[in-house]
């Protein structure tokens, strides 16, 4: 079975309903995470964040389901989450799903959030 073409990739995911609760927004003004997995400790960019998830850039691979402790290093300040891997695009990096937020960095997220729209 021959593999799609990264135009007809596209094509498929723009024409189907995103299985996501809330939409994510692109980190065009680089936004970093520190970030622990599977013992493997990281400094990566992320290219898209939201309410539920992030997708950040690293070469390595991880197995679906494994859990990531995350450092935001942002200028709204501490933002520190922990995520289970959900999609992994090799040579890209990872799809992570938040499955917990610090309660008192809830906000620093949502005005991270807020600034990445205001930037688009």
């Amino acid at each position: 079975m021959a593999e799609d073409s990264p135009q007809e990739q596209l094509f498929r995911m723009g024409s189907s309903p995103s299985r996501r609760l809330t939409s994510r927004v692109e980190a065009a003004t680089h936004v970093w995470v520190y970030w622990e997995c599977s013992h493997r400790k990281d400094v990566s960019r992320v290219r898209n964040v939201g309410m539920g998830g992030l997708f950040l850039e690293t070469p390595h691979r991880f197995a679906k389901g494994l859990m990531a402790k995350l450092h935001f290093l942002v200028d709204e300040g501490q933002i520190r989450a922990e995520a289970a891997v959900r999609h992994v695009e090799p040579g890209e990096g990872l799809g992570m799903r938040f499955t917990a937020v610090h309660q008192q960095d809830g906000v620093q997220l949502a005005a991270l959030m807020n600034r990445l729209r205001s930037v688009r």
